[in-house]
């Protein structure tokens, strides 16, 4: 495997190890030799990923000590487990109150009154700092890499990331909690990218369609495709397991919408009903067997090893509101993107296409 795309497994394998509990805080990260044993690499490969989760606030590094892991975890980074454990907790509270005899209609009433009174009461939401750029939206592998090159160009600001989908992204920037979105959405009946969904969830707005790349999706698949799965119609086969995108991402609305045109019903689907937030945890499903087909990325599926069946190109934008567009971190954003090397750098990842990357579409 390609040393680039192998550290950026060894940076997911860890980051989730850190992040699910398995590796505790303050715990000290295996020595350099051993990782190089394990992953079958470079000394240089084991340092630039821990360089990384270094960069991400996860690991710090001491001279003759090794690398531990920090204490305390980055807010940013824990959204993905604290969502998971929120889940958890609402559904226990669920079981208990349904088991009492509360009806769902009774339940969504109160809850919804129960957070009126909140945001009746509550403060208004802190100023972030104008040297942060907050991004809320879909994952794209890519962007790991942007926030870590953005900072190193501009040490001065940060972008920090929070994945919930390409949905998610867009009401975040409605509710004014974030800066840009990352946005992948296609609309079936216009047969167009992410604009129709601007135009419903941020009406009479000026916004920027600032184009990221256009990359190509399909089916992650095991090493080899053992079971021979060529289209979406083979995952309803006897022994496919699939890995599923969460909904409200793009990848997942664009699912759903091929699978209607095909006349597949879901629940047809082994496996439908897992979904994982981001091309990563798809591919990491694969690559340990917990699923042998999964959606996503191509270069999610050449991070890990897996084969990788296409099944369209999509385009992906940063969604930026009028408003943000003149600041200094979004414009030092977009000359980044125009540069040739940051293209060059995006292409060597795989699976995309970079001839409209940092070009400017309006919506108003």
């Amino acid at each position: 495997m390609d040393q680039s795309h192998l550290y950026q497994q060894i940076v997911e394998s860890i980051r989730d190890d850190i992040l699910s509990g398995v590796i505790k805080p303050g715990s000290s990260l295996p020595p350099m030799r051993k990782m190089t044993e394990q992953w079958g690499c470079t000394t240089g490969t084991i340092m630039r990923a821990y360089q990384e989760l270094a960069h991400q606030g996860l690991v710090v590094s001491h001279v003759g000590k090794g690398t531990k892991v920090v204490e305390q975890i980055p807010e940013q980074t824990q959204n993905p487990m604290r969502r998971a454990a929120l889940f958890n907790r609402m559904e226990a509270f669920l079981l208990e109150i349904m088991t009492a005899g509360y009806s769902p209609d009774e339940v969504e009433q109160s809850l919804r009154v129960a957070l009126d009174r909140w945001r009746t009461f509550s403060s208004q939401p802190e100023e972030t700092p104008p040297n942060i750029l907050r991004f809320v939206g879909s994952h794209d592998p890519s962007l790991a890499l942007i926030a870590s090159q953005y900072h190193e160009n501009n040490p001065k600001l940060s972008l920090h990331l929070s994945f919930t989908g390409s949905l998610g992204g867009l009401i975040a920037l409605a509710e004014k909690k974030a800066d840009l979105a990352g946005c992948h959405l296609w609309d079936e009946n216009t047969d167009t990218y992410n604009e129709p969904f601007i135009r419903k969830l941020l009406p009479g707005q000026k916004v920027a369609m600032l184009t990221l790349a256009h990359r190509r999706v399909g089916l992650i698949l095991p090493e080899g495709n053992p079971l021979g799965i060529k289209s979406l119609k083979d995952l309803t086969k006897s022994g496919v397991h699939f890995a599923n995108r969460q909904q409200g991402s793009g990848t997942r609305v664009w699912l759903d919408a091929q699978l209607r045109s095909l006349k597949i019903n879901p629940s047809s689907i082994s496996g439908y009903d897992e979904e994982k937030m981001t091309h990563s945890e798809v591919a990491r499903a694969i690559s340990k067997g917990q699923a042998n087909a999964g959606i996503g990325v191509e270069t999610a599926a050449m991070s890990f090893g897996l084969d990788f069946k296409l099944l369209t190109t999509e385009r992906y934008d940063l969604i930026v509101p009028d408003e943000k567009w003149e600041s200094e971190s979004v414009q030092a954003l977009k000359k980044w993107l125009s540069a040739k090397q940051t293209k060059s750098a995006i292409n060597n990842l795989g699976g995309y296409d970079t001839a409209q990357t940092g070009t400017v579409t309006w919506v108003s």
